[in-house]
């Protein structure tokens, strides 16, 4: 009888968890539906921009939620827990730089440059900046965008079909394949708008979410003392200059050219899609001032909280309330398993887990709807209409862009049937190929007036092939060649820009004008 108690009080922790996610879901496909219904969907500049009607808080809070994607509750605490705060901190101190030079440095000239040029995609804008009439560079940004795109939907369709198979035992591939027709669900339906506003609620979540699994994670390692006593009794695991490895409890050393390319993921921002959109989308540029305030203290107060899960995390593993996990993929699960244990008190603290649970797919959706819609407008609004001058009707052109969020979801999908493939290193590719390709591009077209088309062709082509060549060619040889292929990608990137542009003709006087004039506003 005691048995049967048990199963059933177990049944009903997973009942309500199951509850509090349905209601979230449902919740996210309303505002989908809402948004569809006030007309956000009905043409392409309220689809793909929401008609530049963002106000500072969601301006802020959608381009942080989109840019943290389930890395924030999955792949940070993983790499935490298992190695020390070495390799998540330097992290953690790349991005939040990046973040606040993006909000300082790059968003009030590109939605200046952007309303200028009426562009209304980074692709788009790529090619008026530089009066590309034959459209080949935003051609080029499409296919960048759908190459880099799809694997890190896939790393977020990945994390959904990981959150449901740890906790419910439900089939990984069912689990996946629902939650990316969630995703789809609403962004088809709402465009830009329904995606920015779910992204304002999910950031919500998400900290709820954290706040949750640091107070109650605290409790079941045996307090702060206990958290620290263990942090402190592993080789390095405190150490910003050392790497814990938790086979043989030693640390190897983590020197200054690892921490520079470790800092270099704060150069991804400047070439984030989903995260540039959103500076063009705002209401107001004299509001950008707020949005940068709000977005970087929500960046660098929910990455610090992110560390320390991991670190709590394996207090609790050492004190034997959660299994020893061991690889990357099994440490990425911390917070479930965390959120496991808080399910089993009882009713209220189910829910809370369901909250928890919710906050892993808000991370993962907030980022995979904003992927979405950005490579559905590459290729119905870019490729299709720009590039192949295919005429079809405004329409044809959202009905184009719906089935291309279909098709790329389908794809991403496939990439993510491995559960065994980890978050953090998927995110970490795409991130490294969109920063490489579009950052400096972006930042030269912004700020340096004798960069021309054939300079920013030349820089995004050699952007997007060096990640490729140093990740799988270079990258391997190891030792001083074991640098986040990023950093060597920006660099190349760069130098291409500035030598090609010099090696060729001047900008024209129309664009040396329309320079000059943004820049003075």
């Amino acid at each position: 009888m005691e048995k049967d108690a048990r199963e059933r009080m177990e049944g009903m922790e997973k009942v309500c968890i199951l509850i509090s996610i349905i209601l979230y879901l449902a919740g996210m496909l309303y505002i989908g539906f809402y948004s569809n219904r006030k007309g956000s969907g009905s043409s392409a500049g309220d689809f793909y921009l929401g008609g530049r009607k963002l106000g500072p808080l969601v301006t802020a809070m959608s381009a942080e939620a989109s840019d943290m994607s389930s890395w924030l509750l999955m792949g940070l605490p993983g790499v935490a827990y298992l190695t020390g705060i070495a390799d998540a901190g330097w992290t953690a101190i790349g991005l939040a730089l990046g973040t606040y030079l993006n909000w300082l440095v790059v968003s009030k000239r590109l939605r200046r440059y952007s309303v200028r040029t009426n562009s209304i995609t980074i692709p788009d804008f790529f090619s008026r900046r530089y009066r590309d009439h034959k459209n080949v560079l935003a051609c080029i940004a499409a296919v960048v965008i759908l190459i880099f795109f799809v694997p890190y939907t896939a790393s977020g369709f990945k994390a959904i079909g990981t959150l449901f198979n740890s906790l419910f035992g439900i089939d990984y591939h069912a689990a996946m394949l629902i939650g990316a027709a969630v995703v789809v669900g609403y962004t088809v339906m709402g465009g830009f708008m329904a995606v920015s506003t779910t992204d304002l609620i999910q950031s919500i979540v998400m900290t709820v979410a954290m706040l949750v699994i640091v107070f109650f994670g605290v409790q079941y390692a045996g307090g702060w003392g206990a958290v620290a006593d263990n942090a402190k009794n592993m080789a390095g695991y405190l150490s910003m200059t050392h790497l814990h490895n938790a086979a043989d409890n030693t640390a190897a050393s983590y020197g200054p050219l690892t921490i520079a390319s470790t800092l270099a993921w704060g150069l991804g921002y400047f070439g984030m899609p989903h995260i540039l959109l959103r500076f063009m989308a705002i209401r107001d540029e004299k509001e950008l001032k707020l949005s940068r305030r709000i977005g970087t203290v929500w960046v660098v107060i929910s990455m610090f909280v992110a560390i320390l899960i991991g670190i709590i995390g394996n207090a609790v593993s050492a004190a034997g309330r959660v299994p020893v996990l061991e690889s990357s993929s099994e440490a990425e699960t911390i917070v479930i398993k965390l959120s496991d244990i808080l399910s089993t008190n009882g009713v209220l603290f189910a829910l809370l887990a369901g909250i928890i649970m919710a906050g892993i797919l808000a991370c993962t959706m907030s980022t995979a709807d904003s992927q979405l819609l950005a490579a559905a407008s590459s290729v119905s609004q870019n490729l299709m209409q720009d590039f192949l001058k295919i005429k079809i009707s405004a329409r044809a052109s959202m009905r184009a862009a719906r089935l291309t969020v279909m098709a790329i979801a389908l794809v991403g999908v496939v990439l993510a049937w491995n559960p065994d493939s980890s978050v953090f290193m998927i995110v970490s590719f795409a991130w490294a190929g969109f920063g490489a390709a579009f950052g400096p591009v972006m930042l030269f077209a912004l700020f340096w007036k004798r960069s021309n088309r054939c300079g920013a062709l030349a820089g995004m082509v050699t952007g997007g092939v060096v990640v490729f060549v140093w990740k799988f060619l270079v990258r391997p040889l190891g030792g001083a060649w074991n640098i986040y292929e990023l950093l060597p990608a920006f660099l190349a990137a760069s130098l291409a820009i500035v030598v090609v542009s010099l090696l060729t003709k001047a900008p024209s006087e129309e664009i040396t004008r329309e320079f000059e004039e943004v820049k003075n506003m």
